[in-house]
């Protein structure tokens, strides 16, 4: 992509989106593999403020602030990956069906071929686990593969394949069994969850 188109597509998304597609980021990246070192560090220098998602994001700083790698990875294991499966199934078709590889992953393949969206080479795992369902929200806000999109085709995105079970998941992440660090994780996904099914609504709301 030339570097000018890039600055100009960059420059067009406000802050607020921009501090959306964070948010959907951060989700995305501790969701898709046991947070190492580097990231523990990273989260504990998090900072929120007096909203409810600030105090959740405050209590995840604090609990990253005394996890260790190895502690982690056991964590993560037990809740995704497990012996024959983990403690939650973190995929839209499940959710949804009760199966895997069921029509809502169907559907965004769909999807993302029409908004130019493609598995990375070196991912395996279904489209519609969560990590990549919070990563492919952000690229749709910041336009990282092509032109930020409309508030209404990030909606239509969000309805479609986020909102129906994201914030269950979220919740289930919070009370799971195995849940040290990822209990808060939890927390956060599940209000941010909340923030945004608010925000589309005011602004369909505006624009009716």
């Amino acid at each position: 992509m030339d570097e000018r188109m890039d600055l100009k597509q960059k420059a067009d998304v406000s802050q607020e989106d921009r501090s959306r597609a964070d948010m959907y980021n951060f989700l995305g990246l501790v969701l898709a593999r046991p947070a190492d070192e580097i990231l523990l560090e990273q989260m504990s220098q998090l900072s929120g403020d007096q909203s409810e998602l600030g105090k959740a994001v405050e209590t995840l700083k604090r609990v990253s602030k005394v996890s260790k790698p190895n502690s982690v990875e056991i964590e993560f294991n037990k809740l995704f990956i497990g012996v024959g499966r983990g403690e939650l199934l973190p995929y839209a078709s499940y959710y949804l069906t009760g199966f895997l590889n069921e029509k809502p992953l169907a559907a965004l393949r769909r999807d993302m071929v029409n908004l130019g969206l493609s598995r990375a080479n070196n991912v395996y795992e279904p489209e519609d686990n969560i990590a990549s369902l919070m990563e492919m929200m952000a690229a749709l806000i910041v336009g990282r593969f092509g032109s930020p999109v409309s508030l209404g085709k990030q909606l239509k995105f969000f309805d479609k394949h986020i909102r129906p079970w994201a914030g269950h998941f979220f919740t289930d992440l919070e009370a799971a069994e195995s849940s040290i660090l990822y209990a808060s994780v939890g927390s956060v996904g599940r209000l941010f969850m909340e923030i945004e099914v608010e925000a589309f609504r005011m602004s369909a709301e505006k624009s009716a």
